[in-house]
């Protein structure tokens, strides 16, 4: 019997640059999803999971459009690993998690990562963590059909206590910066709105699109490579949405990297300051925030968070605060009122931190 485990992750700043070779930010959380899994010799894979009634059985031949629901990221690695030449085994295999579905903190990744490395490990057969987060993302970019890029899997397989992951999505490289606000006197807040999203309605793509129509249209390979040029580039497009899609990107881009900046200095203030302005360009730019995901950003803010930004492909899920620690439960009780008194349900306030990755 083989046991794994992967993380959820939080992306402290950096939204929807992944897929277009630029930078981003995350940190892997405490809330995991643990695998166990008993090899057989049976040419099926059988698969328990808390989060559903009945087991989902899938063939070691599966391919794409065969499995649907939670059970095709199962699926999807399966698929991915004996496209990649594994032989992948048969067993059966129970899931549990902590990891909240549809909030934005990639409960997909976590499935993926904690999966793959039960197989795998099963298998006898060593992947890097680049190559892993790779197949992981195939599975759910080809089988589920979610075409998300590789920051998700990353951040789950490459987490450290106490850092945050520096991604190069240009070169694929991974550089653990500290990032440790409670020794600062600051807290990292998650606020889970509740609010559930979905990446396969179509939005996630568009928005993906549109940025690929951009650096086509400037006749470049990828946004990132606009960077040095700034947004004044931009101006060549001709669709002024696609343009400011554009312009979220380049923008955030120079945001990740003064985070990191700000963060070795301990000036959380300015870290703060930072995700605001990434919180407004998703809202006002990329278009993927709602109005519930801006009232309880604007209400941490209001009530003495030094900064509050969505966190995740958007459209619902989380946002997360830096908030001075005197202040923490003061923040959770505004955000928690000035919510239900706009008539949504309650959302749910929690202190996070980074923490490792799977194993």
């Amino acid at each position: 019997m083989i046991t794994y485990s992967a993380p959820g992750r939080v992306n402290l700043i950096g939204e929807h640059t992944d897929y277009n070779g630029g930078f981003a930010l995350p940190i892997a959380l405490p809330q995991r999803t643990h695998v166990t899994f008993t090899p057989d010799s049976v040419d099926t894979l059988t698969v328990f999971s808390d989060c559903a009634d009945t087991p989902v059985t899938i063939a070691l031949d599966t391919t794409p459009g065969q499995i649907h629901g939670w059970g095709a990221y199962v699926a999807g690695v399966v698929w991915a690993l004996r496209d990649s030449g594994f032989a992948v085994p048969g067993g059966s295999m129970t899931i549990s998690s902590d990891v909240p579905i549809g909030s934005g903190l990639s409960s997909s990744a976590a499935l993926e990562c904690a999966v793959l490395g039960a197989l795998s490990t099963a298998a006898g057969r060593h992947l890097d963590r680049i190559d892993q987060a790779r197949i992981g993302q195939r599975a759910e970019n080809d089988y589920v059909g979610a075409p998300t890029g590789l920051l998700d899997q990353l951040s789950s397989l490459f987490g450290e206590m106490s850092h945050a992951l520096l991604i190069d999505f240009r070169d694929v490289t991974v550089h653990p910066t500290p990032f440790d606000p409670e020794a600062s006197g600051v807290t990292l807040l998650l606020l889970d709105s509740g609010q559930r999203h979905g990446h396969v309605d179509g939005e996630y793509a568009a928005r993906r699109a549109s940025c690929e129509r951009a650096a086509a249209e400037l006749g470049v390979a990828s946004l990132r490579d606009l960077q040095h040029r700034g947004v004044e580039a931009l101006g060549a497009l001709h669709d002024p949405v696609d343009a400011r899609r554009a312009r979220h990107v380049l923008t955030e881009n120079d945001r990740v990297l003064d985070f990191v900046a700000a963060c070795a200095e301990l000036d959380f203030a300015a870290a703060g300051a930072l995700l605001n302005s990434s919180h407004a360009s998703m809202r006002d730019d990329f278009e993927i925030t709602t109005e519930h995901i801006d009232l309880i950003a604007d209400s941490a803010v209001a009530a003495g968070a030094l900064g509050a930004r969505m966190t995740g492909g958007g459209f619902g899920g989380c946002v997360i605060a830096l908030v001075p620690a005197p202040l923490t439960v003061k923040v959770g009780d505004a955000v928690r009122a000035a919510v239900t008194d706009a008539g949504y349900a309650e959302p749910e306030v929690s202190r996070v931190y980074a923490a490792a990755g799977a194993g």
